[in-house]
């Protein structure tokens, strides 16, 4: 029994040391690149998670890791220029934060490691060949936004009475998400407007003057970083013309927002930290499956409710993981 025990401390301490160990032995600080669409303060709380979970991993920024960031700053032109400068740089990997930068930089190299934090349907958007198999050089988590939207549609149409039509703010009309959302919308007999909202979020207000004028009951967006970074002011449209929305993250209920249904992204970038940590220690992102969202929040805000003169059913409010009274 004491050898088993004395065992067990020797087989904690190697593991413990392992990264360490592994960073001596290649005589180098691993350099991690990090591209998003928004700013810096836009995506703080889920690069906080992410650089926490590395520490807890035993990476350590200033003694084996270092961090170039990246922010397009609402400029999805910028990407394949902010893509092609981590490149040069050499960096040991690339850590992505949506669709529109892991394509970026897939194209900007197919030889650098690049683990998406958060990608709503990597094969949709032909960033992988499949989940079990992603191939290439390309790995990571997807948050199954896609898939979501059509639950998102649900939801609404069970808090907002007689809910007719819905105005969606997209991007790009090629988008794989609408592959989903027309045949959901047609499935609840909604009326869905479509409203496409430049990448840079200048014109929302006239995206929201669009939706009144095409009569919509409510609001809801696709998943994409551009409508993330924006929140604050798409949230704040929302209640100027009081217009009952549903959004991807809980990030937008923190603004003032009324609902959201989605992944929970803050574990999804805690998890891209472990992809991380295996790639640096000699894996290869072709060989490592990308997992789906597993965690899931439904968060409810009744103050926002309440000033727009919506109530919520019991029902649906006895589903939310989370109520703001």
């Amino acid at each position: 029994m004491k050898k088993k025990v004395i065992d067990l401390a020797l087989g904690a301490l190697l593991i413990a040391l392992s990264v360490s160990a592994h960073a001596q032995q290649t005589g180098k600080i691993f350099r991690i690149g990090f591209l998003d669409n928004g700013t810096a303060s836009s995506i703080a709380v889920r690069l906080e998670a992410f650089r926490q979970e590395l520490t807890k991993l035993g990476w350590i920024e200033g003694k084996n890791t270092a961090f170039e960031y990246r922010f397009a700053e609402g400029k999805t032109e910028r990407l394949p220029e902010l893509a092609a400068d981590l490149v040069r740089l050499k960096v040991d990997l690339i850590v992505t934060t949506g669709d529109l930068q892991t394509s970026a930089t897939k194209k900007a190299t197919t030889a650098i490691p690049i683990v998406m934090a958060n990608v709503a349907d990597p094969v949709g958007f032909g960033l992988i060949a499949s989940l079990a198999r992603p191939g290439g050089n390309i790995t990571g988590l997807s948050s199954l936004g896609t898939e979501l939207n059509s639950k998102r549609l649900e939801v609404l149409k069970d808090a907002v009475p007689n809910l007719a039509r819905v105005g969606l703010l997209r991007g790009d009309a090629r988008s794989p998400q609408l592959k989903e959302i027309r045949p959901a919308a047609l499935a609840l007999k909604l009326q869905l407007e479509e409203i496409e909202t430049q990448p840079d979020l200048k014109d929302l207000e006239s995206a929201f003057q669009t939706a009144k004028q095409k009569r919509v009951d409510a609001i809801m967006t696709t998943t994409a970083r551009r409508f993330f970074a924006g929140r604050k002011r798409i949230v704040e449209l929302a209640g100027k013309h009081r217009l009952p929305a549903i959004y991807f993250d809980k990030a937008f209920v923190d603004e003032g927002g009324l609902m959201s249904y989605g992944a929970d992204f803050d574990d999804q970038f805690r998890k891209a930290a472990h992809y991380v940590d295996k790639i640096l220690k000699g894996a290869k992102p072709a060989d490592l499956p990308v997992q789906q969202a597993t965690k899931f929040e439904f968060v409810i805000n009744l103050k926002a409710a309440k000033l727009i003169g919506l109530t919520i059913p019991v029902d649906l409010l006895a589903k939310g993981n989370k109520v703001i009274k």
